[in-house]
């Protein structure tokens, strides 16, 4: 969906002022959409959409993806949560997974962010530089 200038500045500043101390209030959210939806203001589709792409965002930005070959044990997840933790700060959900095709290493995904540590992207690499 297309959202226009207007639509995407309005959700903009509704995401502002549902957000306190850099997270997102749940309940002023969800009243400011409710408002949205009752009033039906001019655009409020675009506004919604874009709103609803910026709470994904936000969502997306807390959250770190942790793929090892292997599974890892428990005093590794606590050194790894604790390093993640103070580099992009509190509030972090945490998601492990296990991908063979990494053959060693870890890839850590934060948001946009991807530390990519693994032996097959360094293979790939050098491969590249043959």
């Amino acid at each position: 969906m297309k959202v226009s200038k207007d639509a995407a500045r309005d959700a903009r500043r509704i995401f502002r002022l549902c957000t306190a101390e850099g997270r997102v209030d749940e309940e002023l959210l969800r009243s400011a959409i409710q408002k949205i939806v009752d009033q039906k203001p001019r655009g409020y589709r675009g506004i919604l959409h874009a709103l609803k792409r910026l709470v994904r965002l936000d969502v997306e930005s807390r959250r770190a993806v942790i793929e090892s070959a292997v599974e890892l044990d428990t005093p590794t997840r606590v050194q790894i949560e604790k390093d993640l933790t103070q580099t992009y700060g509190e509030g972090l959900s945490f998601v492990y997974r296990t991908d063979a095709s990494l053959l060693g290493g870890l890839r850590i995904r934060v948001g946009n962010d991807v530390l990519d540590g693994s032996v097959q992207s360094r293979l790939n690499r050098l491969a590249e530089a043959f």
